[in-house]
């Protein structure tokens, strides 16, 4: 039984970390956490690459929606010649950050959310046809990705699961990703008390389908949070990977579970959900 921690989605090569990296990584190494490092772009994959490799982690190579209207026309074509080019790496472990956003005014535009869409359809073919899960950005855009999938699955074009990460939606929801084998992934957001419904969706899922994820540098949890006045002051709210253990224990709060429970489900559900983890870490 493996007993550490897995992080599933680390922006470990994220700039807010080029000041302390091997720190951070110590650290995450101390709390028992072992990473995968989630790319944002093209511009990005060498660098998640190789903050898999500093970390002795996993990582996953994708465009994130918030970048739809910088990364080019070429971004699913770039994805394919990098999951060609690193095929044989064993930590390469999934396509992602993909997905859509609801969310940030800047791409809600009719042009911004087709782009979102079409990017997002791309990559997800490109994920079936190399074979690899998804690690699924989820604001506001349950529905529509889950229309995709679908879609893909009845086209017998399916894309073998993965994970929704930092998922907040309905129970509907949850249970639709559940049917298509994904897992939910839940981090800093699930430690405020207000955070109802994500609370209770933790508490409800099925086991077999929970992991746990920090999302570093972002989603801090409660114990970091700095409000918009403070950050204005020059106050910092930096999430990292050595927060999961304590990050975890909300969640065997809810679950009635102890720390080792937490630890052992939520790490053997990621090394099932990202098939290639399994065979790195298990």
């Amino acid at each position: 039984m493996a007993d550490f921690w897995i992080d599933t989605h680390s922006h470990l090569d994220a700039s807010e970390f080029d000041a302390d990296r091997a720190a951070v990584i110590e650290r995450a190494r101390e709390a028992g956490v072992q990473q995968v490092v989630v790319s944002i772009t093209p511009g990005t994959f060498e660098a998640a690459r190789q903050a898999a490799v500093d970390c002795d982690g996993a990582y996953a190579l994708g465009s994130h929606p918030l970048f739809v209207n910088d990364v080019g026309s070429d971004a699913p074509e770039r994805l394919r010649e990098a999951l060609h080019r690193w095929r044989d790496d064993p930590r390469l472990v999934a396509v992602g950050e993909i997905g859509l956003d609801g969310f940030v005014p800047a791409i809600q535009d009719e042009a911004s959310r087709e782009l979102q869409d079409k990017l997002y359809a791309a990559q997800l073919a490109v994920a079936h046809d190399a074979g690899l899960p998804v690690i699924l950005h989820v604001r506001r855009t349950a529905d529509q990705l889950l229309k995709h999938l679908r879609r893909m699955k009845a086209e017998g074009r399916p894309v073998p699961g993965g994970i929704a990460h930092a998922f907040n939606g309905s129970e509907q929801q949850a249970e639709a990703f559940v049917e298509l084998g994904f897992c939910l992934g839940f981090g800093g957001a699930m430690t405020f008390d207000r955070a109802l419904q994500i609370r209770r969706i933790a508490a409800w899922l099925p086991e077999s389908h929970l992991v746990l994820e920090t999302d570093s540098p972002d989603i801090p949890p409660h114990w970091l949070y700095k409000t918009a006045e403070a950050r204005a002051q020059g106050e910092h709210s930096r999430n990292e990977p050595a927060q999961l253990p304590r990050i975890a224990e909300t969640l065997a709060e809810l679950r009635g579970w102890s720390l080792d429970q937490a630890r052992r489900i939520t790490t053997a559900n990621a090394l099932r959900v990202l098939p290639r983890l399994g065979s790195l870490m298990g």
